[in-house]
């Protein structure tokens, strides 16, 4: 995950000071000159860094801070508010043009960025809000980019706009508008071209975009996985063309996360967008104070309150309160083991899960999570039960459960390995009264879940 080893080296710069009672001036510039080469480390700009370490000392080498009852927290504390400044001070949210009146979105960025799949990823999001989304290709270099954007246009439910590779993408900006009036689209996302290194001619085409159509908002797709060359990517879109606000994607790969950091500071353009992931839902709205808390290690609950209230938004309300009245009871059965599986699936895996976690941040390692495929082994055993037995696992006599082996492809010892261990989590969750499950939904059954229903890691289950 992004920003892992700054996270690591952060907490290194701050254990020493949390294991003073007093700080003096050395300590704290010396834990500053740590955090330095940790920033500088992740791809942060350096005159970024710069004014963030200065920042930082202004605030922290006083008597109120240097002689607090807890100096450390207080130094902590000021580098996870200057850190959330360096990023913006408070949420930004896409505006669109209320009532009927169009919102006309353009993408940018360079080739490989992400900003085909962005483009669908964003049209998901203001459907989601009731608005009608039009997705036009206007990458007539890459034929590639129009087949692209038409199937992930189909699998978002957008209207799609396209008229091939022989057109120019000014033409095609301009007559997506006729097409949007015709078919009652409010909000119009147009797909540009990118290229793999910044050229006159790219910068002029979206020039005469902008020019051709009323543009409400220039979105620049930024590859958090460039480092420091996407600032400069950035800070030279924003000169050539003005760029409204960021779209940072690829924040779930192997990054070092300086764009993050750097980009709003140096562009003075918000983030509002960040890309976790390949999937279409994979897009969250950039919360610079949730970000600065995970990159010190300190969890991002609130976010995982928003997951898991987004994965339980379709489940039927009866359902969610049988479960509710199982689990009270401290029942926990397979069915709900099922559901327990699908809800961390949307929520981003346990890894996503655990590393917003407080204190979890960086710290799980793709070693220590349970294999994908062993998950998925145990969920072909439930798959291959009745519904009875899935409901009443008293049911499984040893001629059901050399069936359930046939069926999911497991050898008989490990099914019945599976089925011991999940009655142990039974037991588990009668001695500790069952999980109620609040408003949030879906913590219940993901209690009971990561408590005692699912293997741990190197293939043991449970």
């Amino acid at each position: 995950m992004a920003f892992e080893s700054l996270t690591d080296k952060l907490t290194n710069a701050f254990k020493n000071l949390r294991g003073k009672g007093k700080l003096t001036e050395e300590d704290v510039k010396l834990a500053l000159k740590e955090v330095k080469m940790a920033l500088l480390e992740a791809d942060v700009s350096f005159k970024v860094v710069k004014q963030f370490v200065k920042s930082v000392e202004e605030r922290a080498v006083g008597e109120e801070v240097l002689n607090g009852l807890n100096p450390a927290q207080m130094v902590i504390k000021i580098v996870n508010e200057e850190m959330t400044k360096l990023m913006g001070d408070e949420v930004v949210e896409l505006a669109l043009e209320p009532g009927g009146k169009t919102t006309i979105i353009m993408m940018c960025g360079l080739q490989g960025s992400g900003k085909t799949t962005t483009a669908a990823k964003i049209a998901g999001k203001v459907k989601s809000k009731g608005k009608s989304p039009l997705l036009v290709a206007a990458d007539v270099y890459r034929p590639a980019a129009v087949d692209q954007l038409k199937v992930n246009a189909e699998k978002v439910g957008s209207d799609f706009f396209s008229l091939g590779t022989d057109i120019s993408p000014v033409e095609i900006a301009r007559q997506s508008l006729e097409y949007a009036g015709a078919h009652h689209n409010n909000v119009i996302i147009i797909d540009t071209a990118g290229r793999l290194q910044i050229d006159e001619t790219l910068m002029q085409e979206l020039v005469d975009i902008k020019n051709a159509v009323p543009v409400n908002h220039t979105l620049l797709v930024v590859d958090a996985m460039t480092g420091q060359e996407a600032v400069n990517v950035a800070q030279t879109f924003n000169e050539k063309i003005g760029v409204d606000g960021l779209v940072l994607s690829k924040l779930d790969g192997d990054s070092r996360g300086g764009a993050a950091l750097s980009a709003k500071a140096v562009t003075g353009k918000p983030i509002i967008y960040a890309g976790m992931g390949e999937k279409l839902a994979d897009l969250e709205p950039f919360y610079p104070d949730r970000m600065a808390s995970r990159i010190l290690g300190m969890g991002d609950v609130l976010t995982l309150i928003d997951k898991a209230v987004e994965a339980n938004k379709e489940a039927d309300e009866a359902k969610e309160r049988e479960l509710a009245a199982k689990l009270q009871k401290g029942r926990f059965d397979f069915n709900m083991y099922l559901d327990s599986m699908k809800q961390m699936r949307n929520m981003g895996g346990l890894g996503g899960i655990l590393n917003m976690l407080p204190g979890m941040g960086g710290k799980i390692s793709d070693d220590q999570l349970p294999d994908e495929k062993e998950l998925a082994r145990m969920e072909a055993i439930v798959l291959s039960m009745t519904p009875k037995e899935r409901e009443n696992p008293k049911l499984l006599t040893p001629q059901r459960k050399f069936r359930i082996a046939k069926g999911s492809g497991n050898d008989i010892a490990v099914v019945n390995r599976f089925i011991k261990q999940f009655e142990q989590a039974q037991k588990m969750m009668k001695q500790m009264g069952g999980f109620k499950r609040g408003r949030h939904g879906g913590f219940g059954g993901l209690g009971a879940l990561m408590g005692g229903g699912m293997p741990r890691p190197r293939g043991k289950y449970f």
